[in-house]
């Protein structure tokens, strides 16, 4: 019984001589090969030709984003898109389409800042005419159906366009409110 004793003592020891060497290994590794970090201002992720369409609870559409290219950044959890075309589908059968040369989307697409070109264009529908607005910078909030700048805007409707200092606006009824200094021509066509 000695020996037998012995014999599970000698592999016990080896076993645990073994678990030893191995996890000094691998501390050892770990100091000399530290886990890469991206830095939080290079992209973590990107995509090229794009198409997405996000559905709502109803399993219809509700945003579609055509982009050639966007860079996703882990810090703010920030997506870069450059030339974004964008579809707001809402309750009236035409969208509004947004295009700009770049947007950024925070925390997925919960706010989407366009920026440089942006032009917003409406369709006519029942309710409301063809509307086509110009701006440098635009901030949407795809959820809650609202766009807003306060940056100047000129807004061309038929035989109407208007001049303003910012503008709010409800993109599923249509309506916008300006912010400041609009002004209004008449320009009938001919």
């Amino acid at each position: 019984m000695a020996i037998f004793s012995l014999k599970n003592c000698t592999v016990s020891l080896l076993f645990i001589l073994a678990f030893v060497l191995t996890s000094w290994s691998i501390l050892i590794s770990k100091q000399t090969h530290p886990l890469s970090v991206v830095p939080s201002n290079e992209p973590d992720a990107y995509m090229e030709n794009i198409v997405a369409i996000m559905m709502d609870k109803k399993g219809l559409p509700s945003l579609k984003i055509e982009a050639p290219k966007m860079l996703h950044y882990i810090e703010k959890d920030t997506t870069h898109i450059i030339t974004p075309h964008v579809t707001i589908f809402r309750d009236s059968p035409e969208p509004w389409y947004i295009n700009s040369d770049t947007a950024d989307a925070t925390n997925g697409t919960e706010q989407i800042v366009f920026s440089n070109h942006v032009i917003i264009h409406h369709p006519a529908d029942v309710a409301n005419p063809n509307t086509t607005m110009n701006t440098t910078s635009l901030t949407v909030f795809p959820d809650q159906q609202q766009a807003k700048t306060v940056d100047p805007v000129v807004i061309t409707q038929p035989d109407t366009i208007i001049h303003a200092i910012g503008m709010l606006a409800n993109l599923n009824s249509g309506t916008i409110k300006l912010l400041s200094n609009a002004k209004g021509d008449y320009v009938p066509n001919s």
